[in-house]
């Protein structure tokens, strides 16, 4: 799991998104007098997607006609050097649909993450966002240190091979100290190819490139859709810039309040609830459940299988063999989406039996790694961004006495996401504070959407970002639901609210509830 600590799904695209170089050093700012809001953007058909962004075909082209354009936005290395180098931000967009008349302006999202890349994520869900098409040129892109956009590198596609199999859960000394070691190399390796990116990362920075790509887009107002990190995105923008904030909605909600540990504390319980949630489902269907008899019987069949691999991996993908890693990321990855359960009780099903093959898909699916075996740069963005973000440090010993705390909240997922709170801990640049600051006096009203079921940002979240963002502005609604985020489990009564909101400015009730 890239960072599993802080990991937050980029809207489950597949197994897209693969490896590439760092973009060729950095240019000169746009014109002489360096004011890159007077850039003018040259639309074009958009290319197949590079390595690092997922690989794959060119965007099919959008239904009743017309191409997916992208586009190269200029903006600042450092922006607290505004007029120096700058690095490449892609852009994609569909235009509106409708009348230009009813044209309400561009409509920005993020996927989440952080890391995944929203050129090749906005054309895999373009469908899901044809009503607000209508009115709006939907629009996407990379952020800074993903995709095409100066993309962080670490390891070579072999070396993420042998980092993705390695024991995530030490049980010893020894295997503590090579799970501290193998992140130690990882790490080294980031800074000595990313030198120059990787203190330019952060969320703050990302949000600063919104604000550019407004005024590029030719916007007086920002609209917004944030999704998972997109929502952490979207908080901070609305901080830095509220009176810029138009029609903004904040789906699958991170949890602004909390640090490093809180939020993998609060995954685990998530992922717990979720799981707990699969084997109900599974127990409580009218045909016989081929993983368990009752719900606990499944989770400790599950459990059992965890600690069997441990000892003894299984065929997976040859010549790689699924390991007890491999197999809770690829658990993980399959609760995202209740869509994906059917392939998660195939996959266990399967590992019962001595193959591991569809288990260690998904788990290829969340490390965003390839059929031909190469990866995108999720990790390395995924690790570089949310390293920049936060400021603790936790040492190995400081882990080893919370694990109990964290296996009350799951006996599966409690040691994995407790571990990877050491992803950060070796890290060369000091991360930005304990939390992200989304207090957002005098912005628009913001719609804050919680998933009652959602593993990867808990429930709680949701109100935890309508008081952080303050009075008048948070309006929340309530998805009684399964999976991460909301609006793309295709509920109608999720989207006509969400819609209504984007599209003609009416907010939904207080204490709105969709079930």
């Amino acid at each position: 799991m890239a960072n599993p600590s802080r990991l937050r799904a980029a809207a489950l695209t597949t197994t897209a998104l693969l490896l590439s170089a760092l973009l060729a050093g950095c240019g000169d700012g746009a014109g002489q007098d360096g004011d890159l809001s007077a850039q003018q953007l040259d639309w074009k058909d958009c290319p197949a997607p590079s390595e690092a962004e997922g690989g794959g075909a060119a965007p099919s082209p959008l239904p009743g006609g017309g191409a997916w354009q992208c586009a190269t936005m200029k903006a600042p290395l450092d922006w607290s050097r505004p007029k120096g180098d700058t690095i490449d931000i892609a852009l994609i967009r569909a235009k509106a649909s409708g009348p230009a008349s009813r044209r309400i302006g561009s409509l920005v999202f993020n996927f989440g993450g952080p890391g995944g890349s929203g050129v090749t994520t906005l054309p895999a869900f373009g469908e899901d966002y044809a009503a607000l098409r209508t009115r709006y040129d939907l629009v996407s892109f990379d952020p800074r240190g993903v995709g095409r956009s100066a993309p962080v590198k670490c390891e070579s596609d072999a070396q993420l091979d042998v980092y993705f199999q390695q024991d995530a859960t030490p049980d010893n000394n020894a295997e503590r100290t090579a799970l501290v070691n193998r992140t130690k190399q990882f790490n080294a390796a980031c800074e000595k190819n990313s030198q120059q990116i990787i203190p330019h990362v952060a969320t703050t920075d990302a949000a600063r490139d919104m604000d550019l790509m407004r005024q590029v887009l030719g916007d007086d107002k920002l609209h917004y859709f944030g999704i998972s990190y997109g929502t952490e995105l979207g908080g901070v923008y609305a901080h830095l810039f509220p009176k810029n904030v138009g029609r903004a909605v904040l789906d699958g909600v991170v949890d602004p309040t909390e640090n490093a540990e809180q939020s993998a504390l609060g995954q685990a319980k998530g992922f717990q609830l979720a799981l707990d949630n699969f084997a109900q489902d599974c127990t409580s269907k009218t045909s016989e459940c081929p993983i368990g008899n009752t719900a606990q019987d499944v989770k400790d069949r599950i459990a059992k299988l965890l600690n069997d691999l441990e000892k003894k991996p299984i065929p997976g993908i040859a010549p790689r063999r699924l390991t007890q890693t491999a197999a809770t990321n690829g658990i993980a990855q399959s609760l995202y989406s209740k869509d994906f359960w059917e392939y998660l009780t195939e996959g266990l099903e399967r590992a019962y039996e001595g193959d591991g093959k569809i288990l260690m898909l998904l788990s290829d699916s969340m490390n965003g790694r390839s059929e031909n075996g190469e990866y995108s740069n999720i990790t390395a963005a995924n690790t570089a961004i949310n390293c920049a973000d936060e400021k603790p440090r936790y040492t190995a010993d400081y882990v080893q006495q919370k694990l109990p705390e964290f296996r009350a909240a799951s006996p599966l997922f409690g040691d994995y996401l407790a571990w990877g709170m050491v992803s950060c801990t070796d890290w060369a640049v000091p991360g930005a504070a304990d939390h992200p600051d989304v207090s957002a006096p005098g912005s628009a009203p913001i719609l804050v959407v919680g998933n009652t079921g959602d593993p990867a940002t808990p429930y709680e979240g949701a109100q935890k970002m309508v008081e952080a963002l303050g009075k008048g502005v948070g309006v929340e609604l309530t998805y009684k639901g399964q999976g991460h985020g909301a609006y793309d489990s295709k509920d109608k009564c999720v989207q006509s609210a969400v819609n209504d909101y984007l599209l003609d400015g009416k907010e939904p009730k207080t204490g709105a509830v969709c079930s």
